[in-house]
C-alpha cells in the first residue's frame, strides 16, 4: 500500500517510511493514497475470527512488505499475550448499551491494543537495522504509560516521554514513572497537554535534530496506531451488530481512536454515526455541531485525557472533506495554526454524515458515574462516563457501542467524588505504589528539551 501527506499527495511513501517518521517532513500527516473497502463476502468471512486472528487479516492490508504474514501472526500473538481477557477486549451490558472495555492490558487503558503492536514492530525493523532510535512521545496520561511499558529494556531505542506536570492522575503519573529501564525518560512539562504536543512537533518538525537523534514517534497521529484501533470496530460490530449498522460513541481528545473507527466505517463495516464525545474542552463539540473551531484555553477537568484544543488528527478527516486536495488542507490547517478557521457549511454537512457529537461538564460526569453504579453495581470510570452520557444526551441508545477507555482506578478523585469510594489496583499493578518515581521537571521551552534529550542519548 502507498502512502502520501496530506499535506503533499505528490510523494509516496511506504508503510515503513511512515511508522518510522511518524509525522510527515511537510508537517503533514500520513494516510493511504487509496483505500480498498472489504467486500460483502471479505467481511462475512471475517465474522468467525478470533480478535487475534482478525487482527492479522485487517493489519496485513495496510503494511505491504514490512513483513510476511506469518511474521505478523507471531508479531500480534507476541502483543496481546500479556492482556488480561483472552479476547484482548470484553464487551459488557449497561441496559440497552454495549460497552466495548478497551482496558485489559498492562496499563489499563486503551492505548495498550496498538502500543503493544507497535513495541514489537520497533523490535522488528531493529533487528534488521540496528540504527538507534529515539521515540518522543507526549502524553495527557495515557499514551506515556502505555508506551513505556511497550518499549521498557527494548535494545537501540531510547523513549522519553512528555507529560503536563501535575495535571494527571497519581497512577497515571507512576504508571510511567516508577521504571528503571535505561532507556526510559520521563520529563514533567510545566503546561498542559497541547504544550506538550507542541513541543514533540516542533521537534519533528526541526529536520537536524529530528535526523541527528533518528526521532520516531508513537503519538495517536501515528498511523500503526489508527490501523491497530480500528481492529476493535469490526470486533465489535461483529459480536454485537447482527446485520445492522451500529454507532460508537468515543470518549475523544485527539481524535485517533475515533478516526479509527472512521477508517473501519471505510473499509466497509456497516458503522452509522461516530459520536464525538468531550469534556468542557469541546472544541470538537463546537466544531462538528455549528463548525466553530475556535481554540479556547485549556480548563483542567475530572477527565485528563481531553484536556485538549488541538485535535491532531483531525487534520486526516479535513483532507477527505477537502476531497484529498493536499494544498487546501495546508490553507485550512494555516488557519487552524492562526486560531482563525471556521468550518463552511459544505465541509460541515459531509462531516455531518458521519458524525455527531455531544458534551458533558464536570457535574454531569459525576453524576453519570454515580447514576451507572447505583442502577448497575458498575464502576466506569470519567471518560467512559462521558461516553456514555453523550449517547443519553442525544438518544442514541439502541444500536450502540460506547468504548470504555481506561479502567475507574486510574482516577480516584473523580471515582471517589461520585461513589465515595474507589476503584483498587488490580493486583497485578499494585507494585507501583512502593517504588520509586523518576522524572525531570522542565519548562514549556523547546531549547531545554532538546538539550536534555541530546544529554539523554
Amino acid at each position: 500500500m502507498d502512502y502520501i501527506s496530506t499535506r503533499d499527495n505528490q510523494n509516496i511513501f511506504t508503510f515503513r517510511d511512515v511508522f518510522l517518521k511518524s509525522l510527515a517532513d511537510d508537517g503533514g500527516l500520513f494516510v493511504p493514497k487509496s483505500i480498498k473497502p472489504f467486500s460483502k463476502d471479505e467481511l462475512n468471512n471475517l465474522k468467525s475470527l478470533s480478535y487475534n486472528e482478525l487482527a492479522v487479516e485487517i493489519i496485513n492490508s495496510f503494511i505491504g512488505d514490512f513483513m510476511s504474514k506469518d511474521e505478523l501472526i507471531s508479531v500480534i500473538s507476541k502483543s496481546y499475550s500479556t492482556f488480561r481477557s483472552k479476547n484482548v477486549v470484553k464487551i459488557s451490558e449497561l441496559g440497552n448499551l454495549k460497552v466495548l472495555e478497551l482496558f485489559h492490558g498492562p496499563t489499563l487503558a486503551f492505548k495498550d491494543v496498538a502500543m503493544q503492536l507497535i513495541g514489537n514492530f520497533y523490535q522488528y525493523h531493529l533487528n534488521h537495522h540496528q540504527k538507534k532510535i529515539n521515540i518522543i512521545v507526549a502524553t495527557s496520561g495515557d499514551t506515556g504509560a502505555a508506551a513505556i511499558d511497550a518499549l521498557k529494556g527494548k535494545s537501540n531505542l531510547n523513549v522519553f516521554v512528555l507529560h503536563p506536570n501535575n495535571k494527571i492522575s497519581s497512577v497515571q503519573r507512576k504508571l510511567m514513572t516508577i521504571h528503571d529501564e535505561n532507556n526510559v525518560f520521563n520529563i514533567a512539562i510545566e503546561g498542559n497537554f497541547d504544550d506538550c504536543q507542541n513541543l514533540v512537533k516542533a521537534m519533528f518538525n526541526d529536520e537536524k535534530f529530528s535526523k541527528a537523534i533518528n526521532m520516531s514517534g508513537v503519538n495517536s497521529i501515528n498511523w500503526a496506531r489508527i490501523i491497530a484501533q480500528a481492529v476493535y470496530y469490526f470486533y465489535a460490530y461483529f459480536k454485537v451488530g447482527n446485520d445492522q449498522p451500529l454507532s460508537f460513541s468515543v470518549p475523544t481528545g485527539n481524535f485517533g481512536d475515533i478516526y479509527a473507527g472512521y477508517l473501519a466505517k471505510k473499509l466497509g463495516l456497516p458503522i452509522d454515526k461516530l459520536i464525538v464525545a468531550t469534556n468542557k474542552n469541546d472544541i470538537l463539540h463546537r466544531a462538528i455541531s455549528e463548525g466553530d473551531y475556535t481554540q479556547k484555553k485549556v480548563e483542567e477537568t475530572n477527565t485528563p485525557s481531553m484536556d485538549i484544543q488541538i485535535a491532531s488528527n483531525f487534520e486526516r478527516l479535513l483532507y477527505d472533506v477537502k476531497n484529498c486536495n493536499s494544498e487546501a488542507t495546508k490553507q485550512v490547517m494555516n488557519k487552524i495554526k492562526n486560531n482563525t478557521y471556521k468550518i463552511d457549511n459544505n465541509d460541515l454537512d459531509k462531516i455531518k454524515k458521519n458524525f455527531t457529537s455531544e458534551t458533558l461538564d464536570e457535574a454531569e460526569t459525576i453524576e453519570m458515574i454515580k447514576d451507572i453504579y447505583n442502577r448497575y453495581q458498575i464502576v466506569v470510570d470519567p471518560h467512559t462516563a462521558v461516553g456514555i452520557g453523550a449517547v443519553k444526551k442525544l438518544g442514541l441508545e439502541k444500536n450502540c457501542v460506547v468504548l470504555s477507555t481506561a479502567h475507574p482506578c486510574k482516577f480516584p478523585k473523580a471515582i471517589k467524588d461520585a461513589i465515595s469510594k474507589t476503584e483498587n489496583l488490580p493486583d497485578s499493578l499494585k507494585y507501583i505504589n512502593d517504588r520509586e518515581e523518576k522524572f525531570e521537571v522542565l519548562s514549556n521551552d523547546i531549547k531545554k528539551v532538546k538539550d536534555y534529550v541530546m544529554k539523554s542519548i
